[in-house]
């Protein structure tokens, strides 16, 4: 279920509280909730998330991505959050997975990664980052 974009950054689909001891299992030292609360029935909420997280003593992070796209507020959440797993590993995770990556390429894009190895490293784990593509050129663009 936990997909592998680099060796530190996983994506999931929706996680439930029971994949929290298997994050954990895996080194994973903050989990980071791309999902908004209540987006579907039946959902794990991100406080029940949160609290098993930290009963683990795994970090944890919201910054939910709606369908309606990406804004730089979500970028920076992204970025605090991998600069604060930056000494294990990240769990990010929204309904299944997509916007969670598509949300880490545009924040690495915005750092200056090539955006030809993020969608190579994204389509590793069975993820497309077409959507996005023209958003990291021009990111990246404006690092160069």
């Amino acid at each position: 279920m936990f997909r592998q974009l680099t060796d530190t950054i996983f994506v999931a689909p929706q996680i439930g509280v029971a994949d929290v001891d298997r994050a954990k299992a895996m080194g994973i030292s903050v989990i980071l909730n791309n999902r908004p609360d209540d987006e579907e029935s039946g959902q794990t909420n991100g406080a029940a998330i949160e609290a098993a997280a930290r009963a683990a003593g795994i970090g944890y992070a919201a910054v939910p991505v709606t369908h309606g796209g990406f804004a730089p507020w979500q970028l920076d959440g992204m970025d605090e959050a991998l600069q604060a797993a930056s000494a294990g590993k990240l769990l990010a995770y929204c309904r299944s997975g997509t916007r969670s990556t598509l949300l880490w390429a545009l924040a690495r894009a915005r750092a200056g990664e090539s955006p030809d190895t993020l969608a190579a490293t994204a389509a590793a784990a069975g993820y497309d980052l077409t959507p996005v593509r023209q958003i990291m050129d021009a990111l990246a663009a404006d690092k160069g």
